[in-house]
């Protein structure tokens, strides 16, 4: 994949004066920046965007330093928000957009944020929840009135468009995301000035080869890691253009902004690739090379291979997976557009360095399943507030990741499942990802979760969670037909014991599985 990258920054260093400012000095202020449901803007447009609302939250009475939520659906009010709140000197946190009243008490509680800005469409979820947080001193609605709030676009031609930014350093806390819930409560990670630009050029340069001419759009969304380097940092690294979309990316809605907008990068996630595998319409509306995509990219949860084999050739293009989190904010393993090997989270990002910890502390070997920990300088510095939890994950300048994997002699990377999903089955580890990708082989289904479950004895067995594609319809002949199917392409003691159809999975905003509700 070839030479780590040798990145300097100086010494006093804002993200929002290199990911926006620059453009203006090197003329490219007329070029496209964003495109979203309603219309396009300039880098010189969002650039007088991003001052004016750094001002307006100044002008608010907010403090260097404090926390401003965002609770925001993708549009140019997103990265005007963010970026303002950063070159302000403010603390932007993106907030996923589809959790529960609780979460949103529970986060804004623990992040003590003063301010928050909302979309109209999203006000009725957290306005039970304002009241309740006694450091909110700001609240502000990007969208149509609603009550008595000030709007973002009233308060925006108010402000000045001049802004100098805040002085910072690269290491300084630039921004926080709040992890998905997949295994219980969100953490706050806390991420600095320089770990933006530090994963756009490591993978969206090193491995993506982005470029100015690139229009990336992002099905996963702006609240979370993975959608924020996809769909806004990644395409403002070098000039080019993010595509947002407001709306809930299901098959017929990314196929609309695909036909319109025709990106050359889509994002994605392995439960909408399976989706529009399974769009009833037929795979032949979706030969996406085509329609000028050169490439696209799946993460949040590993992608089987059967589905990435058969996205490629549908779609004309290499489906690249690869494996991020929140902690290290974006991907560090991956197959890259030369070198694609279906069924793997590919190999090191270069930039970053990867080991597999055994259960005895050492190195695991070739084949040898351990837990994946990565070193890379776009590590968190540490949870919000957890110092326990900071000291389980950040060690010794290394992330612990949870996640179990094996290595082959090729130096790519074999997903078995996180660390506490896997299964001890007749004295044997068993991946429930493993059963997983050979369960999405048989014909009639489009997804499938795995946990383990006690049979009579109290012994531990695979239980299997299945999402059927349309028009197939459960019964005990099909339970013993994919039961049989699996038998033969894996370890027969892996096979599941037991199989529930159910409508749909259970997931995280982010696309992955919340198998600890399955569990439950």
């Amino acid at each position: 994949m070839g030479e780590p990258p040798v990145l300097t920054f100086p010494a006093e260093y804002n993200a929002a004066a290199d990911f926006i400012d620059r453009h203006l000095a090197d003329g490219s202020a007329g070029r496209i920046a964003v495109i979203d449901d309603q219309g396009s803007y300039s880098y010189g447009e969002l650039a007088e965007r991003v001052n004016r609302c750094g001002n307006l939250l100044r002008d608010c009475g907010l403090r260097p330093g404090e926390r401003i939520a965002m609770l925001l659906l993708d549009g140019i009010d997103f990265p005007t928000v963010f970026w303002g709140a950063l070159k302000a000197g403010f603390i932007p946190i993106p907030l996923n957009t589809l959790l529960s009243e609780q979460d949103y008490i529970y986060i804004l509680e623990d992040s003590a944020a003063s301010g928050v800005v909302i979309s109209d469409a999203l006000l009725e979820k957290l306005q039970p929840v304002i009241n309740q947080v006694n450091t909110l001193r700001t609240i502000v609605i990007s969208g149509e009135r609603k009550q008595d709030y000030p709007l973002l676009s009233d308060l925006l031609p108010q402000a000045s468009p001049h802004l100098n930014a805040a002085t910072a350093r690269p290491d300084d806390i630039a921004f926080w995301l709040y992890t998905s819930g997949s295994t219980g409560r969100p953490k706050g990670a806390m991420h600095k000035h320089s770990s933006l630009m530090y994963t756009a050029i490591c993978y969206a340069r090193g491995i993506l080869g982005i470029g100015p001419e690139d229009r990336c759009f992002s099905a996963a969304k702006l609240f979370f890691a993975y959608g924020l380097g996809n769909g806004m940092t990644f395409p403002f690294s070098v000039g080019g253009t993010a595509i947002l979309m407001a709306e809930r990316p299901t098959p017929e809605h990314v196929l609309r902004v695909i036909e319109g907008q025709r990106p050359t990068l889509f994002f994605g996630v392995p439960s909408l690739y399976a989706a529009i595998l399974a769009d009833p319409a037929g795979p032949g509306r979706w030969n996406l090379r085509d329609r000028g995509l050169r490439a696209c990219i799946s993460a949040g949860e590993a992608l089987p291979e059967a589905i990435g084999r058969a996205c490629e050739t549908t779609f004309g293009v290499p489906v690249l997976d690869g494996l991020g989190s929140t902690e290290m904010l974006h991907i560090f393993l991956s197959n890259s557009p030369a070198e694609v090997v279906y069924g793997t989270s590919g190999r090191p990002v270069p930039g970053y360095s990867v080991r597999l910890i055994d259960e005895t502390g050492a190195d695991a070997g070739t084949g040898e399943i351990g837990e994946l920990v990565v070193q890379g300088n776009s590590s968190a510095t540490g949870y919000w507030q957890q110092p326990e939890k900071s000291v389980q994950v950040f060690r010794d300048g290394w992330t612990w990741t949870g996640d179990k994997y094996t290595r082959d002699a090729q130096g790519y990377y074999h997903y078995y499942g996180r660390a506490d999903d896997m299964l001890k089955v007749s004295g044997q580890w068993v991946s429930p990802f493993e059963v997983e990708a050979a369960l999405v082989q048989f014909p009639a289904i489009q997804e499938a979760a795995v946990v383990g479950a006690q049979d009579e004895n109290g012994l531990v067995k695979p239980r299997a969670y299945v999402v059927l594609k349309p028009g197939f319809s459960a019964d005990e002949a099909l339970v013993a037909s994919i039961q049989d199917f699996v038998k033969h392409r894996i370890a027969p003691h892996k096979y599941p014991r037991w199989i529930d159809f159910v409508p749909a999975l259970p997931k995280t905003a982010t696309g992955k599985i919340q198998r600890f509700r399955l569990r439950a």
